[in-house]
């Protein structure tokens, strides 16, 4: 069972400047309302610390592995719920450059495992409403700075 969630907004911003926020990981319990920390050493292959906490939902930790971390374009992760295959997510931040100084920030997570379906409304609810308040903020604090 598989599901994917995403949602995508666009700035009147470079893709370098929309990238320095969503890179800036020390910066995240200032302005972040989803994504609440990011610890760790952010390289392909590692594995980092991460505390989301959706809207309605309690803060959870987890520790995913890097998949990809392509600089002004794509960072994403794999995370697990206790055991792999149990409730997988990977998480995908991309940026669209349309050349004019304006970037679409697609953010995405593709949910695998035995326990989706369990999850599946609360997750859809949650999660959307995460990821739409995360990317209204960095688009205001993208179109505040223009880089």
């Amino acid at each position: 069972m598989a599901r994917e969630i995403k949602t995508e907004i666009l700035m009147h911003s470079s893709p370098e400047a929309v990238w320095s926020i969503l890179t800036n990981f020390d910066d995240y319990p200032n302005w972040n309302p989803f994504i609440k920390s990011i610890d760790g050493n952010i390289q392909v292959g590692n594995t980092f610390k991460a505390r989301i906490q959706p809207p309605g939902s309690k803060a959870m930790t987890f520790k995913p592995r890097v998949l990809t971390f392509e600089q002004n374009k794509k960072f994403s992760w794999l995370g697990h719920l206790f055991i792999k295959g149990l409730f997988d997510g990977e998480h995908i931040f991309e940026l669209i450059d349309h050349g004019n100084q304006t970037t679409t920030l697609i953010q995405k997570e593709i949910f695998t495992g035995i326990l989706v379906p369990v999850f599946d409304k609360l997750m859809r609810e949650n999660t959307i409403k995460g990821f739409e308040a995360m990317n209204e903020k960095i688009k205001e604090i993208a179109e505040g700075t223009n880089l």
